[in-house]
């Protein structure tokens, strides 16, 4: 048997039913649903977002990129010198360390690598 083959069947897809999905929310406008995969490379996560978040100043990752898919919706992601506008469909990666925040109304899928999680996630507090 070639190791190969040996590697291949060691790995195990996995599955997160929507009914263990974990709830919560970063903000009034910010609805999250966390699909627990265990998994230090990746997670996933979906999202409504219904107006700015954060409420007051930005956000940032400081550890974990993100790619976001638009199922519905559309809205800017805002940093200090740019705007990104977009819409159901788009495809946008948030890089590690990138400050912004959100103006939208829409609902997202994104994982996250390496696995995201709550400690690397910063609020600042800087002025628009």
């Amino acid at each position: 048997m070639k190791t190969q083959d040996i590697y291949r069947r060691e790995k195990r897809i996995k599955k997160v039913k929507l009914s263990d999905a974990e709830k919560f929310n970063n903000s009034d406008n910010c609805e999250v649903l966390e699909y627990p995969l265990n998994d230090p490379d990746i997670n996933c996560a979906t999202a409504i977002i219904t107006g700015r978040y954060p409420d007051n100043g930005y956000c940032v990752n400081e550890k974990c990129k993100e790619l976001i898919y638009v199922i519905d919706g559309n809205g800017t992601l805002n940093k200090k010198d740019e705007v990104v506008s977009f819409e159901k469909g788009d495809v946008i990666l948030i890089e590690k360390g990138e400050i912004y925040f959100w103006e939208a109304n829409c609902k997202i899928v994104m994982p996250c690598t390496p696995e995201w999680y709550p400690e690397q996630h910063k609020m600042l507090e800087e002025k628009i």
